[in-house]
C-alpha cells in the first residue's frame, strides 16, 4: 500500500513538472519568431514545413526577415562540398548577429547537422542546436535546454519517424503548388553519396494519411502536388489490417484520383525501380505529369558499377526506351556527375553521348566532391584533377545545352497546356508556367486569366531553358 501511495506522489509530481515545464515553454515561445532557411533538395524543404508547423505548436511564427528572428534555423545539404561550405560562411553571418542579440538562438538542422554535430557544437562553437532530420519532434525540448544554458543536440536516426500526423505550413507558398513527403531515408548505399548515413534507412508513410494530405491541399485550392521522397519508386507500405501492400504505382493512382483537374508529379526516381506498372499508370491519368527524373550519374558501366548504381549503361538504355514506347510525349531530366574517380576521357565521352540518346529535357551536373563517409571515400582514390573535372563538366552542360535547344525547337508551333504560376522573373507583364512535360513558358498577360488557372498557350519562339508564346483563348 505504502509502495503505490509512493508511486501516486510521484506520478502527480511529474504531471505537476511537465505542466511547469509547458507553462515556462508557453510563455518563453509567446510571440516569438523564427526564420529557417533551407537549402538542397526539395525534401530539406519539405523538411522546414515540418519543423515550422511544429514550432508553431509552440507559439512560434515564420518571419521572412532575419534580423526579426529570435531563432534562426539553417535546414543543410551535405551533398557536395561547395553546398557546407556555403552553410558555414552563412552560419558565421549569423553568428556576427548573435553578438547583437545574445538572446538569439541559431541551430543547424538536417543532413549537415547529422554529419558535422561535433565540429557545430564543441570544436567550432558555431551553434547553439544541432538537430537530425529524424529528430525534430524533440526541437521543443531542446529548445528549452539552450534556453537554461544547454547546448541542445538530437541526430538520431529511426527506422519509423515518417512524420505522417504533422500538417505542413506551407511556406513561401503560391497557393499553387505544394510537396507531399511519402517517404523518407534510402536503401540504395550509392559508393558516392552521404544519404543513406545521414537519413537512414527506406520507411513509406501510409496510404491514408498521404491521401488525407492531398485531400487538405485540394480543399485550400492548390492545383499541383508533387510527391517527394530520396526514391519514390521504391515506396512500399502495407496496411497493418488487410496485409496488402500498396506500391508507388498503386499510391500514384490514388493521388490522381483525389481530384483530377489536380496534378501529379513524382520525384526522385531510382532507375532500378521505376516499373512498367508506373509507366502504364502515368500513361493513364491525364493529370498524372509526363514528366520523370531519372539519375544517370554516369554514361559508362565501369563508373556506374563503382558507383554501386546496380545496373549498367545497356540496361539504363533500354529504361529509357521503354518510357519513351510507353510515352512519346514524355520528358526525361537526369542528374550527371563529372570526373568520379578514375574516370577516363573514353568513359567522360560515354556519358557526353548518353546526353544524346537520353534526350534529357534538362540534366542536374556536378563535378565529383568526396563525402568523408562515404564508400567511394574508403575505397577509390580522388585522383581526377580538379580542372579535368571542370573541363568535362562544362562539356557536359554545353552538350545538355544543345540538346535541350533542339528538343525545344520541336515544340514550335504546338499548343500545351500550362498552368499558370505567377509572373515571369523578368517582366510582371508576363505569366510563366509549366506544361506536363515540366517545361517552362513564359507568355504575354491576357484579361480574365490569373496565377492557377489553367490556359492553352502556343509556342512561338524558344530557347534551350524557355518557352515562349501566347494564351489561345479558342
Amino acid at each position: 500500500m505504502a509502495h503505490l501511495q509512493s508511486t501516486s506522489m510521484e506520478s502527480n509530481i511529474n504531471v505537476e513538472a511537465d505542466i511547469l515545464h509547458d507553462s515556462v515553454n508557453n510563455s518563453y515561445t509567446k510571440n516569438k519568431k523564427v526564420f529557417i532557411e533551407s537549402y538542397g533538395c526539395a525534401m530539406n524543404h519539405s523538411d522546414s514545413e515540418i519543423v515550422a508547423s511544429i514550432l508553431a505548436e509552440e507559439g512560434y511564427t515564420n518571419s521572412s526577415k532575419v534580423e526579426e528572428a529570435d531563432l534562426i534555423l539553417l535546414n543543410t545539404c551535405s551533398i557536395r562540398d561547395k553546398a557546407e561550405e556555403t552553410i558555414r560562411h552563412r552560419i558565421k553571418d549569423f553568428k556576427a548577429m548573435k553578438r547583437a542579440n545574445r538572446g538569439l538562438i541559431i541551430g543547424v538542422l538536417g543532413c549537415m547537422a547529422e554529419r558535422l554535430k561535433k565540429k557545430f557544437l564543441e570544436e567550432e562553437r558555431l551553434v547553439d542546436l544541432v538537430v537530425g532530420p529524424d529528430a525534430y519532434r524533440s526541437l521543443p525540448d531542446l529548445l528549452y535546454q539552450v534556453e537554461g544554458g544547454e547546448k541542445g543536440i538530437n541526430v538520431l536516426l529511426s527506422r519509423e519517424e515518417t512524420y505522417a500526423d504533422i500538417s505542413p505550413v506551407r511556406l513561401s507558398s503560391n497557393g499553387i503548388s505544394a510537396f507531399i513527403s511519402i517517404m523518407r531515408g534510402c536503401d540504395n548505399m550509392c559508393s558516392f553519396c552521404v544519404v543513406p548515413f545521414t537519413r537512414g534507412r527506406e520507411r513509406s508513410r501510409d496510404l491514408f494519411s498521404i491521401l488525407a494530405e492531398m485531400q487538405d491541399l485540394v480543399e485550400k485550392g492548390y492545383k499541383e502536388v508533387t510527391l517527394l521522397g530520396q526514391n519514390v519508386d521504391s515506396y512500399k507500405w502495407e496496411n497493418p489490417e488487410t496485409k496488402s501492400v500498396v506500391t508507388f504505382a498503386m499510391l500514384l493512382e490514388a493521388v490522381a484520383k483525389v481530384d483530377p483537374n489536380v496534378r501529379i508529379r513524382f520525384s526522385t526516381s531510382h532507375p532500378k525501380d521505376i516499373t512498367d506498372e508506373v509507366l502504364f499508370t502515368m500513361a493513364a491519368y491525364d493529370n498524372i505529369c509526363k514528366y520523370i527524373h531519372l539519375p544517370v550519374q554516369s554514361g559508362n558501366s565501369r563508373i556506374l558499377e563503382m558507383m554501386n548504381r546496380t545496373y549498367d549503361r545497356e540496361w539504363y538504355i533500354d529504361k529509357i526506351d521503354r518510357i519513351y514506347e510507353i510515352m512519346p510525349d514524355c520528358t526525361i531530366s537526369s542528374d550527371m556527375i563529372a570526373g568520379f574517380c578514375s574516370e577516363t576521357e573514353a568513359e567522360h565521352q560515354d556519358t557526353l553521348s548518353m546526353i544524346e540518346y537520353a534526350k534529357y529535357s534538362l540534366s542536374y551536373t556536378f563535378y565529383y566532391s568526396e563525402r568523408p563517409g562515404t564508400t567511394a571515400a574508403r575505397k577509390y582514390p580522388d585522383d581526377v584533377p580538379l580542372d579535368v573535372k571542370k573541363r568535362r563538366l562544362a562539356e557536359i552542360i554545353e552538350v545538355q545545352r544543345r540538346v535541350s535547344h533542339e528538343l525545344n525547337l520541336l515544340d514550335l508551333g504546338k499548343t500545351f497546356e500550362v498552368l499558370i504560376e505567377g509572373d515571369s522573373k523578368k517582366s510582371d507583364k508576363d505569366f510563366s508556367g509549366r506544361n506536363s512535360q515540366n517545361k517552362m513558358i513564359i507568355f504575354p498577360k491576357m484579361a480574365g486569366y490569373k496565377p492557377g488557372d489553367y490556359a492553352q498557350v502556343k509556342v512561338l519562339e524558344v530557347t534551350s531553358a524557355t518557352l515562349k508564346g501566347e494564351i489561345n483563348p479558342h
